[in-house]
């Protein structure tokens, strides 16, 4: 009989490295199941939520940390089982607090074991370039990014992007379609300047999933639009918040940093949601943000919410699937050409864009929902919203960065466990307009005007 523990003792660090590479823990997303949470529990669930990212982050980088054993027997006791028993009893007080309003939840015991996850294309780059690594006793460069083991402070690997993430832009076929826009349709615009986030307004915080809880986002946010926002920030601080809005808006728009993997130490090298966590290099500024109100195909839309929240596409989308994934990637000059799961690779004198279609169907009653999402959905492929829903404004987020041409060391911040994987990115919105802004936009919109 093989003892593994015994031939994993006799591997090179190298090989050690290539066992791990693209290995990451995947878990039952707890927060997209509960969509049926009491109001006055949301606050304690939140912060247990937020607990529960935390723990799946510690255990992807016990998983990741150098030297560590790769067998299933170590993985199953050092990572998996005692992240399944921080889970359980964090799903237990979730399952006490919601008992407090309304009758127990069944079931959320079942959501407490986790896996492991391969990343194909990491595994086989690392395996390839094993042979050629240092043997044990040398530096044994972590698995990941391009397959160069570039790593981060703190011990943390730098896990991604892998090249297979990449694709040359010019080689994708055109996939955009959009509806027609009919007679009783909405055809304006209403677009607001809020910068580039000149003012350098960063924090890995998310107001939205996680209120009141640090580094609830386990990743940097680049934030343009409400210059308060942060995890504390209360509807009364940020509608009373000063703005880099042109308009006055004060409006909260936020989404996760683009950084080129060069070796460049950011400020964020040694913190949480920063290095600490393998979002490592250089934070680029948007080369251009343009934030658009749309209208809808098939009627006049009525006004958001003040303080409507909304998220588009899912920051777990490598682990949970693509049933909420809304990322597209692609290049100035070829935006008919969107990608969902790869990053562009663009060529000379284009520019790599992130495009965010929020939801633009609303149930008319709630600002926000347990999980988020539930209270906002997409229009259906002819522009109509399901009933029960009326058209709101949609928000398009479209954001540019200046890239050498063919470049393919850049990758969006994730959570630990996500690896970078372009089909995690997501962008997010807080509704702060006045009541006169949005009047206005609404108006601009529905009368088939451009404004702003």
């Amino acid at each position: 009989m093989t003892d593994n523990n015994a031939s994993a003792a006799k591997e090179t660090p190298a090989q050690q490295a290539a066992a791990r590479a693209g290995m990451t823990v995947k878990c039952p997303d707890v927060a997209t199941s509960l969509s049926n949470v009491p109001q006055q529990a949301r606050p304690a669930v939140n912060n247990e939520l937020a607990k529960m990212d935390s723990q799946v982050a510690d255990a992807y980088q016990r998983l990741a940390e150098p030297g560590a054993k790769a067998d299933q027997e170590s993985v199953r006791t050092r990572v998996l089982d005692p992240l399944t028993s921080e889970r359980r009893q964090t799903l237990d007080r979730i399952a006490t607090e919601i008992e407090k309003v309304q009758p127990r939840p069944s079931g959320l015991d079942s959501l407490a074991a986790c896996t492991l996850k391969q990343d194909q294309a990491a595994a086989a780059n690392a395996q390839a370039a094993a042979p050629n690594t240092p043997a044990a006793g040398d530096a044994a460069p972590a698995a990941g990014a391009q397959g160069t083991g570039a790593q981060g402070t703190g011990g943390q690997q730098q896990s991604g992007p892998q090249r297979a993430d990449f694709v040359d832009i010019r080689k994708v076929r055109p996939n955009v379609k959009n509806p027609r826009v009919q007679a009783k349709g909405s055809k304006g615009t209403f677009s607001s300047r809020c910068g580039r986030n000149e003012n350098k307004h960063f924090n890995s915080d998310n107001v939205i999933v996680a209120p009141g809880v640090s580094n609830g986002a386990h990743h940097m946010h680049d934030y343009v639009g409400n210059k308060k926002t942060d995890a504390f920030a209360s509807n009364q601080v940020l509608e009373s918040a000063g703005t880099t809005c042109t308009n006055g808006d004060r409006s909260t728009h936020y989404w996760p940093v683009l950084r080129l993997q060069d070796g460049t130490k950011e400020f964020d090298a040694g913190a949480p949601g920063g290095g600490t966590e393998g979002n490592v290099g250089r934070i680029l500024r948007p080369t251009s943000v343009q934030l658009s109100f749309k209208g809808n195909p098939v009627s006049k839309v009525v006004e958001m919410p003040k303080f409507l929240r909304i998220i588009t596409g899912d920051a777990k989308a490598f682990t949970n699937g693509t049933a909420n994934a809304n990322a597209s990637w692609s290049c100035t000059g070829f935006e008919n050409r969107q990608l969902k799961d790869k990053y562009p690779v663009c060529p000379k004198g284009s520019n790599v864009v992130r495009t965010f279609k929020f939801q633009s169907c609303w149930d008319g009653k709630n600002i926000d929902s347990a999980n988020h999402r539930t209270h906002v959905a997409f229009a259906r492929a002819d522009g109509s919203c399901q009933q029960g829903f009326k058209a709101i404004p949609q928000l398009v987020q479209r954001i540019t960065y200046k890239l050498a041409p063919g470049a393919r060391n850049f990758a969006v911040d994730s959570f630990p466990e996500q690896l970078h994987k372009p089909v995690t990115d997501h962008g997010d919105f807080i509704n702060v307009m006045s009541q006169k802004l949005m009047k206005q936009a609404v108006s601009c919109i529905n009368s088939g005007r451009k404004c702003g």
